[in-house]
């Protein structure tokens, strides 16, 4: 495995936690922001995608999973309306944190542990199954900005239904008292 796919993770994680956690306004820069990522990433990344065979199978399987985890991601994201300014925010905390991190930690760990753990072992897998290191690379580049985009569609839908008021409103702020 290349550095590709260090790279790609480590930008997709960095971008979702910088501006994700906590309580974030949803404008059309966050929603458009993680488009303009894959635009970036895909083709500087993904060069020789898989056109058939087992290797165009990992790669869609690649991406059915990272739509998958991003959908999850979603669910982990509240979006609420703000009564006092009427703007549309999500909240996400630990969980959301701890997804991301253990579904991007597992991706380094699995191409770590097939350049120095089970290298044999996954060469062997490769040549049976006829499966190239390139496919095996874009499957993983390609699950990456599957989740974000998974995770972007989902909190575009969400902020739909906000904006057409289908979501919880919070209370505006009230004002703090001071105690005399």
């Amino acid at each position: 495995m290349d550095a590709s796919v260090w790279i790609v993770n480590i930008a997709v994680l960095a971008s979702v936690l910088g501006t994700d956690l906590g309580r974030r306004k949803i404008g059309t820069m966050r929603l458009l922001r993680p488009a303009i990522v894959a635009a970036v990433i895909v083709p500087l990344y993904v060069k020789h995608p898989a056109t058939s065979g087992n290797g165009l199978l990992l790669e869609l399987a690649g991406a059915a999973l990272g739509l998958l985890l991003g959908l999850a991601a979603a669910a982990l994201l509240k979006v609420r309306r703000d009564a006092g300014d009427g703007l549309i925010y999500t909240h996400s905390g630990y969980a959301y944190a701890a997804l991301w991190t253990v579904v991007i930690g597992a991706r380094l760990l699995f191409v770590y542990g097939s350049n120095h753990w089970f290298n044999d072992q996954l060469g062997r897998w490769m040549v049976q199954h006829q499966i190239g290191v390139n496919a095996l690379t874009d499957a993983l580049v390609v699950m990456a900005i599957a989740m974000l985009l998974g995770r972007t569609g989902t909190l575009a839908a969400k902020r739909h239904a906000a904006v057409t008021g289908h979501v919880v409103t919070e209370p505006a702020a009230r004002p703090t008292q001071v105690a005399h």
